[in-house]
């Protein structure tokens, strides 16, 4: 088995809340094999608190999140990126920069839980649709057989990924 470790780059609009959960998600399934890392065409500047509090409900540790602007990893002293994952419709139809290492790309939109109206419980339970898509996404990317997929096939399987409400059953 291979000792290369993929780099991973989640993107969204204001990477605030699903891009940021993406980068918690994968660091802890993904940890030794992937290194994720997220952030926004237009970052809001904050994190999202439902997000922030959905992780931490779950023991993640979110000193590392913060809101930050695509252009951190499109220069010349970024790490090169093996993937990008667009969580949103929004940032899938903006002009992206030209990624170091040109990595494949695929979108995996995922409902924008701070889009969420109605009482709390609501809110906090659009966040938790968005962790789960997200998850299962995850855990179906880290089980493909990288090295053994060309690069044809494992496109295919990251557009599927993102095409599956679901996730596993």
């Amino acid at each position: 088995m291979s000792d290369h470790v993929y780099n991973v780059l989640f993107l969204c609009n204001a990477n605030s809340a699903r891009s940021i959960m993406g980068e918690a998600i994968l660091n802890r399934v993904g940890a030794g094999r992937f290194k994720a890392y997220s952030a926004g065409s237009q970052p809001k500047g904050t994190v999202n608190p439902y997000a922030l509090q959905l992780l931490e409900s779950l023991k993640y540790d979110t000193s590392f999140a913060r809101s930050k602007s695509w252009e951190e990893f499109s220069g010349p002293d970024a790490p090169e990126m093996n993937f990008v994952f667009t969580v949103c419709d929004n940032t899938a139809n903006e002009g992206c920069p030209i990624w170091p290492g040109h990595p494949m790309t695929a979108l995996w939109a995922v409902p924008d839980p701070a889009k969420a109206s109605g009482t709390e419980a609501e809110q906090h339970l659009a966040f938790a649709e968005a962790y789960r898509m997200l998850s299962n996404r995850v855990a179906v990317f880290t089980n493909l057989p990288m090295g053994s997929l060309d690069k044809l096939a494992l496109q295919q399987h990251l557009d599927e990924i993102g095409r599956d409400e679901s996730g596993p059953n």
